[in-house]
């Protein structure tokens, strides 16, 4: 799948693939709006304006304000990546099927069994200090699956990681139903994962692809399974 250059400043916020009220009671629709067109907006935003401002920077050759714009760009940049999967990794309450075959195959693979990813993925997300994600990286430095917490968007990567699982546990993701209730929310939204789109998300990986928006194209599980499994 080919993916097109987006021009310098040019990034724009996705729609979302459902509903604004598609997520209660897990998530409301009030905080659906705000999370999307608000704290994800101003990434958006935010990246864009680095970009331009870099661009001047590199035609001026003045390069006086390089370490806030570079700053900007790295949390802008990963917020609006980050915020991008989030939307696509969740449906409608156990609406989201199963783990797939290529997902459990390389789950299993590497953290032994379903649950001890579940309860690391989980743990991992409700322990991240402060602001921050959970993230389940595909990694292809060496060929597998990595759970990380990430601070700030930015902080705690392993460089070449495609995310292809992440949970939002900056308060304004859930704050208005949740309060300081962190643990209650991860549990209440891992019943939100699209694992339809994890699964997706991880074939694409493994080819060193990382789609923002849900494709028109829907790669079914028995796709999957016949092309990693039966080569």
């Amino acid at each position: 799948m080919h993916h097109r250059m987006i021009p310098t400043g040019q990034h724009q916020l996705p729609l979302l693939p459902y509903p604004y009220d598609a997520l209660e009671p897990v998530i409301s629709e009030k905080t659906l709006r705000i999370h999307h067109n608000k704290h994800h907006k101003s990434y958006v935003n935010g990246l864009n304006t680095a970009e331009v401002k870099l661009a001047e920077a590199r035609k001026k050759n003045d390069f006086d304000n390089i370490k806030h714009w570079e700053r900007e760009l790295a949390f802008n940049g990963s917020g609006h990546i980050l915020h991008s999967i989030y939307w696509t990794n969740m449906a409608p309450l156990n609406q989201g099927g199963e783990p797939g075959p290529l997902t459990m195959e390389q789950i299993n693979q590497y953290f032994g069994c379903f649950d001890s990813f579940k309860e690391q993925f989980k743990k991992a997300t409700e322990k991240v200090e402060a602001s921050g994600w959970g993230v389940l990286i595909w990694n292809p430095a060496w060929d597998r699956l990595e759970i990380l917490q990430s601070e700030k968007h930015q902080n705690l990567t392993q460089w070449g990681g495609i995310p292809i699982l992440v949970c939002d546990v900056w308060e304004h993701a859930y704050y208005l139903e949740y309060q300081n209730e962190r643990k209650t929310y991860i549990d209440d939204w891992w019943k939100l994962i699209n694992w339809n789109d994890v699964e997706k998300r991880l074939v694409m990986a493994m080819d060193g692809k990382l789609p923002l928006e849900r494709g028109k194209e829907v790669i079914q599980s028995s796709d999957v399974f016949h092309s990693h499994f039966r080569k």
